[in-house]
């Protein structure tokens, strides 16, 4: 019982340790302040948003069904 108890306390550091490196390994002083984070360009013209992944750039071809055939 007490070795179940050691490893579960161990995977439970494990997870923490985890964690805790990819939150605050590639920043020093933790979280990036609201006034450092990149503001858009003024001078940049409106561009439509891109497709979103996977999504078709053409509609879809018609069916060869004829209309009203389920």
């Amino acid at each position: 019982m007490g070795l179940i108890l050691l490893e579960a306390l161990l995977a439970l550091v494990l997870l923490v340790a985890i964690v805790w490196w990819t939150m605050f390994s590639g920043r020093k002083g933790g979280e990036l302040q609201p006034s450092d984070q990149a503001a858009p360009a003024p001078n940049e013209p409106d561009a439509p948003p891109p497709a979103a992944p996977g999504a078709s750039v053409t509609p879809p071809a018609p069916s060869s069904k004829p209309p009203g055939a389920a």
